[in-house]
């Protein structure tokens, strides 16, 4: 991929971005307005929120084998339909609620990923009760620091031996489409991995750089 250039967003105000030509992360980060937005602001942020943990591992399930772009388009989509991703209200959704969702056209229609939310829902809630919350469970897997990028030679794997560890923990405790390659995925969307190129302004030692 060749490094992408533009216009971006201030991460902290929602703004156009005070250079007209900064470099993003390659092609995938300039696809569209939407992944643009994305990789400018979201992308890489460390996220210590429960239920916006949550929402992310369900964002990423119901990725595997799509596009990010499918998901970020539908991603209202899935706040309204699984209750704002409130873990204890989507553990308790009746197999009637899981039914209409399956009908929501504004999300993917896959019965597995559907009912796998709810499943990983209870799991997540006994998550919870074992380690204090998500958050605390899911970053002792990086010390509770994030693996930053270094090396402009550098290629950003599918998986990891870290994501295989947290795959298979995750799996044990009941979670479903959770393997590997989402486990990598979502440990870059939630910043425990800042895979923002060395070049990318949103790199730590850059402008732009993520706060954690």
């Amino acid at each position: 991929m060749s490094e992408g250039q533009g216009a971006a967003l201030d991460p902290a105000k929602g703004e156009p971005f005070a250079n007209p030509s900064v470099r993003r992360c390659g092609a995938w980060s300039e696809a569209s307005q939407l992944e643009r937005d994305y990789h400018d602001v979201e992308w890489g942020v460390p996220v210590h929120d429960d239920r916006t943990l949550f929402k992310m591992i369900t964002l990423e399930g119901a990725q595997a084998g799509l596009s990010w772009r499918t998901i970020l388009a539908r991603r209202e989509h899935y706040r309204a339909a699984f209750h704002d991703f409130d873990i204890a209200r989507v553990a308790a959704m009746t197999d009637d609620e899981l039914h209409d969702v399956l009908t929501n056209s504004g999300v993917v229609r896959h019965r597995q990923k559907i009912a796998s939310t709810r499943d990983n829902a209870a799991a997540v809630l006994k998550i919870i009760a074992e380690h204090g919350s998500l958050d605390s469970y899911l970053w002792a897997f990086v010390g509770n620091t994030p693996i930053v990028r270094r090396g402009s030679g550098e290629s950003v794997p599918a998986t990891t031996e870290l994501s295989d560890r947290l795959s298979q923990e995750l799996r044990k405790h009941g979670l479903r489409f959770a393997g590997s390659t989402i486990c990598y995925a979502l440990m870059q969307a939630i910043g425990m991995v800042n895979d923002h190129r060395p070049s990318c302004f949103r790199h730590p030692d850059n402008a732009g750089a993520i706060s954690a």
